[in-house]
């Protein structure tokens, strides 16, 4: 008899690709948008990307001033440079290279974020990631992760895996708790040649953000830095380095919270009325 053969589990393939956009936000801040508005559905419940990266101090030394955010989560995740944070409730602290701050803002926070230097590179990202209806209100608080406490698996090859949020196939788990979303984020750096397969719950949606090199992904698509690949339906993701230099790419996956998105600046609730109600109680001082 022929042995019966098992089906592999079905590769993640890129279902739509998107290219940052040059912009500034903040206090003239020179940045890459990765994900936003148009790409609110398909990547649900990642809402923003914003990838930072100059040498020139001019163009990120004014840093973002005090401003509110309500509704969601807010993670900065520095690959170079230093930041310095502070808030309304007495907050502060500084996010180093290799560090990350995942913070949920709930029901109210206004913070500010400002570059600890004013030479050198500064490099990395900021995320927004939705919350749901029923943790919209809850307050404020902060999961702040150095460096050297994050985990990195060595998958052989010249592979490593920097495990920030969510658990990987092989069982590392990262220090963040990321709640209804079951975030994961891994920073994956691949040597020339190397490549890897990571098996990934089929319920998350799920992006891959290469920031340095080249990469193939699912043996098709090539994708160079700085983009970013929505990926489609599936249970495993494979990623090969395509180019001549060490790639970079994080994997960020999430559990959709299919719920209508009302985004006003730097609010974000499930209705138009909620932004105006969070508009009014941040000029109230109710923050």
């Amino acid at each position: 008899m022929t042995p019966e053969k098992v089906a592999q589990p079905a590769l993640r393939q890129v279902a739509a690709l998107v290219r940052g956009q040059r912009t500034s936000d903040g206090a003239g801040v020179r940045l890459t948008r990765l994900l936003g508005h148009e790409t609110v559905e398909s990547a649900d419940p990642f809402l923003m990307l914003d990838h930072f990266d100059t040498e020139e101090a001019s163009d990120y030394i004014g840093g973002f001033p005090d401003h509110p955010h309500r509704g969601f989560e807010t993670v900065t995740y520095m690959l170079e440079g230093r930041m310095r944070h502070g808030d309304n409730a007495g907050h502060s602290g500084v996010i180093g290279t290799g560090d990350v701050q995942w913070m949920t803002a709930g029901r109210g926070i206004v913070h500010s974020e400002m570059p600890e230097q004013t030479e050198g590179l500064m490099r990395g990202f900021q995320l927004w990631v939705n919350l749901p209806k029923r943790d919209k209100m809850v307050p404020a608080r902060y999961q702040e992760i150095p460096a050297a406490t994050i985990p990195v698996e060595a998958r052989g090859n010249g592979t490593t895996v920097k495990v920030i949020a969510g658990t990987t196939s092989q069982g590392t788990r990262g220090p963040i708790e990321s709640g209804a979303t079951a975030a994961h984020f891994f920073d994956i750096r691949l040597a020339q040649g190397a490549s890897i397969e990571e098996a990934l719950d089929p319920g998350l949606n799920a992006l891959l953000v290469v920031y340095d090199g080249w990469v193939r992904i699912a043996g098709e698509k090539t994708v160079p830095a700085v983009n970013v690949a929505l990926l489609g339906p599936g249970e495993r993701v494979a990623i090969a380095n395509a180019g001549d230099e060490a790639a970079g790419v994080l994997l960020i996956a999430g559990r959709p919270l299919n719920e209508p998105v009302a985004w006003g600046g730097p609010f974000v609730m499930n209705t138009r009325d909620e932004v105006l109600q969070a508009a009014r109680d941040y000029q109230a001082g109710r923050f």
